[in-house]
């Protein structure tokens, strides 16, 4: 039995409902334990090298944990939700989530969800690349951290979305994006049925079916707008006869409003993508989204244009029609954070470096990575919050103000590293060898920030 620190327990044990059977819970902890403290590639074996267990006999039994134990990724998905509420939320305030599709890349004939993907990082306008691998749907509260000074994107729900290839292989309806994307969001109304949720999602997320579906689930959508989008005044008050209309008269699309002389713009200051405070011209207006056999949508679209001719104009559309184009630019800038979570999970916490092939291992064990980003940072807040002064990494040529994901898990590593002989499984052995304490200091910080 793992004997961990008071914090690590603290946030371990709302989890331990979840698991059917204290064996695998424990087993559970030590992977977990494991995944945090091992630099490289995040497999069973290097999660058991570093717990002490390379000469254990029951290493298959860490294998069963994820691809036969019986629980639930989403059951863990609704207590680390609770957890992240509880630790970074304001009761009263929406919250905020981001909603994006990322590809993990991955190879073996073994794999069955596996498909050819756009990769959006290494593609452009002119030069399209394909890649092999996972799609997932990962959604993530927007929260402000406070230590941190800026607003990070936690993941709460991880789900894979296979192509349609996949489902016609095995005679079954293939489900789109949007379709999963739907799926996870009623769970999450179902989790949340009282608050206020505003969703941040891409072009993809601008669909017409999908903003109807969310206007149904009481969720607010901020996605982009296309600029050539069929816009109508709201339809006439119904007079009694013949059937009701849709939509109202024709408005100009926004291509034109963005090049009409008469269009008035207003000067505002809006904290961009940089993190910069920037002074944009923006414009705004109510109307309805309409497109011929589709949901009318009403929306609030924002247009947003530098005056320096530095970024190209932009247009957004929030279901809410009520909300300030304010709020909107600001909600739609933080959804980039999501995609600095993908590429922190990717360098930090190994995702992409699993080597799982089964079904069941597949479907758990990236959920869980991208989980373990969120659960991280609740540790690290824990820390800070008895340790304010805590500075991130410096160096003489390097200065670091704010800490990153990369300092906070060092921070949790180090808890770990201090509590390892106290947690650590292995056999005791009667010799000590003893370390300089410089020479000490400088592995634990090695290790602890180690990729």
């Amino acid at each position: 039995m793992l004997n961990l620190p008071t914090i690590i327990i603290n946030l371990l044990n709302p989890f331990a409902p979840c698991f059917y059977g204290v064996t695998t819970w424990m087993k559970a902890q030590t992977l977990l334990i494991g995944s945090i403290l091992t630099p490289g590639k995040r497999v069973v074996s290097e999660a058991l090298r570093v717990m002490g267990l390379r000469e254990s006999r029951q290493f298959a039994q860490y294998h069963q944990v994820l691809n036969r134990a019986v629980w639930s990724p989403l059951d863990l998905a609704r207590v680390l939700l609770k957890l992240l509420m509880n630790t970074f939320c304001v009761p009263e305030q929406a919250l905020v989530f981001g909603i994006d599709a990322t590809i993990e890349r991955r190879w073996g004939r073994k794999i069955a969800a596996r498909g050819i993907y756009r990769d959006a990082v290494r593609s452009s306008d002119s030069h399209f690349v394909k890649v092999s691998g996972l799609r997932w749907i990962s959604l993530m509260l927007l929260t402000n951290i406070a230590w941190a000074q800026r607003v990070w994107a936690l993941p709460v729900m991880s789900v894979l979305s296979p192509s349609a290839r996949y489902y016609q292989q095995r005679g079954r309806v293939p489900k789109t994006l949007l379709q999963r994307s739907v799926q996870m969001l009623a769970l999450l109304r179902r989790c949340l049925p009282q608050r206020e949720l505003v969703l941040v999602g891409d072009s993809a997320y601008a669909a017409l079916d999908f903003l109807s579906q969310m206007q149904a689930l009481k969720i607010t959508v901020v996605s982009r707008l296309r600029l050539d989008a069929a816009l109508y005044e709201p339809a006439p008050t119904y007079s009694g006869r013949g059937r009701p209309r849709k939509k109202g008269k024709r408005l100009p699309n926004l291509a034109q409003v963005l090049t009409d002389p008469d269009t008035v713009w207003t000067s505002v200051t809006v904290a961009w993508y940089d993190g910069q405070q920037r002074v944009m011209d923006i414009t705004s207006g109510c109307a309805v989204w309409y497109h011929s056999g589709k949901p009318p949508v009403p929306i609030r679209w924002v247009l947003v244009r530098d005056p320096h001719g530095e970024y190209t104009p932009v247009a957004l559309l929030c279901t809410d029609p009520q909300q300030l184009p304010s709020h909107i630019i600001t909600w739609f800038v933080q959804r980039w954070q999501v995609e600095v979570t993908f590429e922190e999970a990717r360098r930090h916490l190994g995702l992409e470096t699993q080597r799982q092939w089964s079904d069941l291992a597949i479907a758990r064990t990236t959920p869980l990575l991208l989980g373990l980003f969120s659960w991280v940072t609740l540790v690290a807040d824990a820390l800070f919050s008895l340790n304010p002064t805590a500075a991130p990494r410096q160096a003489a040529w390097y200065t670091k103000s704010l800490p990153t994901f990369s300092d906070a898990l060092a921070l949790v590593r180090q808890h770990l590293w201090s509590a390892y002989p106290t947690f650590r499984i292995s056999k005791d052995e009667p010799d000590m060898l003893k370390i300089p304490k410089p020479l000490f200091d400088i592995l634990i910080s090695t290790l602890s920030y180690a990729a």
